[in-house]
């Protein structure tokens, strides 16, 4: 015989378990539905239903996790899915296999991370899998709306509390408050936007949900080494025992180079007759060959790192893994922040530090930006305020030039007086 009984908290929480078999009570509201009552005293709520000529049963969820008012709206948006044609239980199957966001990640990063340089690759599996991943891994991708894209954009961009350098070792460093990151949200936002049109053309969502995400205003960072500055790196990088991190270091500062095109490099890039290195597509930001011209400094370097490097090793820096270059030199830098004072600077920043000096020299923004790469102009227009001294000092050399000189003013008291004499 069938219990039926109208479902409420309290009676659901009354039932007691039969250790030698599991029991339903339905519920004389909804058709179908029931709680389910197991040896073990778990209580579910299922539905039992018909569905093209086959009995079918559907697991709603587990009391108390499901409360009897939610489980029994529920149950009615299922019976009214079944009215319409719809099986309840081929539509959870098919969202059961529908793609999460775990797998937009790895299929992003299997079939695009190719188009980018080892670097970046590097950077987008290290954000996707540290700041993404961990709060939308196990979401539908078709489920991610703009709201959730603003809310992640927003914690990104909010930072992360970061360990007290005065205090290494100690375990109250995590206190501190966080420090703002708008540039990572903003470069997390642009690969969420294509990681979602990537989607889009897979199948697996209609429309995308980053396409206006908002981007945050960016400080750029202006930090150029002084001459007393790079005479002080300059002593440090001289006497380091590691004269491989050394020198890759002087090819930044020379070359105005990013450190991943430096620690990449090979001698065959080289043309020291010519005094030209040409940066493969593979290594540069904008995925283009990049030929620059070099110093003799920099060829003295070339010519060095040949002497040093056993034959046919083809990288100009060989790293400690047979056939790889140097993958970091973070270690070293650190040291040689601390040798030369200069807390706070990046190795990025020579990069800038060159790019004042070429300003410094007289040197174009179209030239600059040829020397660095940049594929936009916009990008070089950060330095443009740098021009503003050399600019001043030849604007005051032509008003000296065509200033008139000032006229010779007589005394104006004592002329009246020389004509009443």
């Amino acid at each position: 015989m069938v219990n039926r009984l109208r479902l409420t908290e309290k009676l659901v929480r009354d039932l007691m378990p039969d250790v030698d078999r599991a029991y339903q009570i339905f519920d004389t509201d909804v058709r179908g539905l029931s709680i389910r009552v197991m040896p073990s005293g778990e209580r579910s709520f299922v539905l039992d239903y018909r569905f093209a000529g086959r009995q079918r049963r559907m697991t709603i969820g587990r009391w108390p996790e499901w409360s009897v008012t939610a489980v029994r709206e529920r149950a009615r948006e299922l019976r009214r899915l079944i009215d319409a044609g719809t099986d309840p239980l081929d539509e959870r199957g098919a969202l059961r296999e529908a793609p999460r966001f775990k797998d937009l990640i790895d299929r992003y990063l299997a079939e695009h991370a190719s188009t980018l340089t080892p670097l970046s690759a590097s950077d987008h599996k290290s954000f996707l899998s540290k700041l993404v991943a961990p709060h939308w891994g196990n979401k539908l991708v078709a489920e991610i709306s703009p709201q959730d894209v603003a809310s992640l954009l927003n914690l990104i961009a909010e930072g992360r509390a970061r360990p007290s350098k005065a205090k290494p070792n100690n375990r109250a460093r995590k206190l501190q408050g966080r420090k703002p990151t708008p540039v990572r949200a903003n470069r997390i936002g642009e690969v969420l936007r294509k990681m979602f049109n990537l989607a889009i053309q897979w199948g697996w969502r209609t429309d995308n949900p980053a396409q206006g995400f908002k981007k945050r205003v960016e400080t750029a960072r202006e930090r150029f080494l002084s001459h007393e500055e790079i005479a002080r790196l300059a002593d440090v990088l001289d006497a380091a025992k590691d004269q491989r991190a050394a020198s890759i270091i002087r090819l930044c500062m020379l070359t105005g180079a990013r450190v991943g095109e430096v620690r990449q490099a090979r001698f065959e890039q080289f043309n020291l007759e010519l005094g030209i290195w040409s940066k493969p597509a593979a290594t540069t930001k904008q995925r283009k060959v990049h030929r620059v011209p070099i110093s003799a400094d920099v060829a003295a370097i070339v010519r060095q790192r040949s002497g040093s490097v056993p034959r046919g090793n083809p990288w100009l820096f060989p790293g400690d893994v047979p056939g790889q270059p140097v993958k970091e030199i973070r270690r070293f830098w650190i040291m040689v922040q601390r040798e030369a004072d200069l807390p706070g600077v990046r190795i990025h920043d020579l990069r800038h530090t060159f790019a004042s000096l070429l300003v410094s020299g007289g040197a174009s923004l179209e030239m600059i930006g040829k020397l660095l790469g940049h594929s936009q102009m916009q990008t070089t227009l950060r330095y443009a305020h740098l021009m503003d001294s050399p600019l001043r000092a030849g604007v005051d050399a032509v008003a000296g030039m065509v200033r008139p000189r000032p006229k010779l003013v007589h005394n104006a008291d004592a002329e009246p007086k020389a004509k009443r004499a």
